[in-house]
């Protein structure tokens, strides 16, 4: 249904990175929400009274907390779509991921007081009532929420939306909530034995769990996540495409909001190449990976000698020193700059967070080992930390 709706609603509909076509996305698919959470809360609260159990109106309240948590999800869809300002200059894109982090604490929240209510149940326990109409209801229950689960979930693939996939996580786990209500209902039906508040107890823990892996989902790139290996592996596979280009380092990527993303990297090109046609060759990628990737892409141009003896021979042995020093290290930007009374020796080490070694030790190892190359060798090493 989502899927003829945006064929017939939204304009453009297949251009998803576009902010304007994920607004009427998150439109949608709030709208959609509301109205079948709130069909859900009518009918299992009928259903609730109907049968006096905890487990179902609790299950009822939470449907309509997933309502509220439609209208959020809209809003943020609304509010992320507005144009950068002097104030925002790389735009709203990221109250997207603050609506999915509300979503998550909605869930949360409801999930606490369901504890209560369920602890209450269990101390105090009272009859219940089952039948074939509360059986249709919560059966329907458990359609709906899995059609939410799989539109959302395709809505989030799409969009690559984190509030989408929050949305998602809830409806599955609204589905297993349901689902447990139901056997349980079935359970006491059929031997006697109420189980109603344990059941409800169950459900709330299922609930908190659900919101609390949300909302990691939706703080991670509001803190600064890395790119995927995968994305990062297409991009450089991309700039190493260009002949000239001898490697890639010190990339960068920063998440915006959807559609938002800026990266930056650095080019190793031969120093004796033509600085023009090098710029040229610069910008053409630039171009290329904001079209490919939908990104505003920075590239600085590193100069590495190719040509020189005493060059390639150092850095070949610094490569062997590095490799035997600690697993993970990596270096870029080598070069030496030959002077009168010594010789510089320049270049960075990439170091994971995971060293054993300070940055401080890396240094002083390389420095002492180099310096047994030659004592007119002074080195200038930056360490760098991995963030890929």
């Amino acid at each position: 249904m989502i899927t003829l709706l945006a064929k017939l609603i939204i304009p453009n509909y297949q251009k998803t990175s576009d902010s304007k076509v994920r607004e009427s996305y998150g439109i949608l698919s709030g709208i959609v929400g509301i109205c079948l959470n709130v069909c859900l809360f009518i009918g299992k609260f009928i259903a609730g009274l109907m049968s006096g159990a905890i487990s179902i109106t609790a299950d009822a309240f939470n449907n309509l907390s997933d309502a509220g948590s439609s209208i959020v999800t809209l809003l943020g869809f609304k509010l992320a779509a507005q144009k950068p300002d002097t104030e925002h200059p790389y735009g709203h894109g990221r109250l997207e991921y603050v609506s999915g982090l509300i979503v998550s604490m909605f869930i949360v929240v409801m999930g606490v007081e369901l504890i209560k209510s369920s602890i209450t149940k269990i101390i105090h326990p009272s009859e219940t009532e089952f039948n074939t109409l509360i059986a249709v209801i919560l059966l329907c229950s458990i359609v709906v929420k899995l059609y939410m689960f799989y539109y959302n979930s395709r809505l989030s693939a799409r969009l690559n939306s984190v509030a989408m996939h929050s949305t998602a996580a809830d409806s599955l786990s609204d589905t297993i909530a349901t689902t447990v209500v139901l056997v349980s209902s079935i359970f006491t039906k059929f031997t006697n034995i109420n189980i109603d508040g344990i059941t409800g107890l169950a459900v709330s823990v299922f609930i908190i769990y659900s919101g609390v892996t949300s909302a990691i989902d939706t703080i991670n790139p509001l803190l600064g996540q890395p790119p995927t290996a995968e994305y990062v592996e297409k991009v450089c596979k991309v700039v190493t495409s260009y002949k000239g280009i001898l490697g890639v380092h010190d990339f960068m990527s920063h998440d915006y909001g959807p559609g938002r993303r800026m990266i930056s990297l650095h080019a190793e090109v031969p120093a004796d190449m033509d600085i023009l046609v090098a710029h040229d060759m610069i910008d053409n990628i630039e171009m290329r990976l904001e079209h490919e990737f939908v990104v505003n892409a920075v590239i600085h141009m590193d100069p590495i000698s190719v040509n020189d003896p005493e060059t390639n021979a150092l850095r070949a042995k610094v490569s062997q020193m590095i490799l035997d020093l600690a697993p993970g290290l990596s270096f870029h930007d080598f070069r030496i700059v030959k002077g009168q009374t010594h010789t510089n020796v320049l270049f960075d080490v990439v170091a994971p967070y995971e060293c054993k070694f300070s940055d401080e030790e890396i240094v002083s190892k390389l420095k002492e080992q180099i310096k047994g190359i030659n004592p007119h060798y002074h080195c200038i090493i930056n360490v760098d930390k991995k963030y890929i």
